[in-house]
């Protein structure tokens, strides 16, 4: 597992929950190509309500069927790691927000190697361990 502490980029990508890669949800595919990139973790965020350019509201609420909820990917490691990503972006987001935002990783640790642990980048850490430094 790489270390990962101190300044750090933090990569956000807004897409809809609907959004395919060849019959793939399109957030699953950043995800795996981003762990085939080594970077040090990423995880997928679904929100409730938002809408983007487009101006629709897409919402969870119960009597609203939205089957494209917003969804959010986050993606921290070093800035020259995550800079090196973004080509593979440019041919997948075709429609979305993708945003860049400087931060500092407080703490980055993985699960102990053990019975149903991963092994491999990001040792099941995530991005989750990264504070914004504002």
């Amino acid at each position: 597992m790489s270390r990962l502490g101190g300044p750090a980029l933090r990569l956000t990508v807004l897409v809809g929950e609907s959004d395919t890669w060849h019959h793939r949800p399109l957030y699953s595919e950043i995800v795996h190509r981003a762990r085939a990139a080594g970077l040090a973790g990423a995880s997928v965020f679904r929100g409730i309500e938002g809408f983007g350019a487009s101006s629709l509201v897409h919402t969870a609420r119960l009597l609203s069927l939205s089957e494209d909820l917003p969804v959010a990917v986050v993606i921290v490691d070093e800035e020259e790691r995550v800079r090196a990503f973004l080509p593979q972006l440019e041919e997948l987001v075709t429609e979305g927000l993708v945003l860049l935002d400087r931060c500092e990783v407080v703490r980055y640790a993985g699960r102990a190697a053990g019975p149903g642990a991963e092994a491999g980048p990001g040792g099941g850490a995530g991005p989750g361990a990264a504070e914004s430094a504002e």
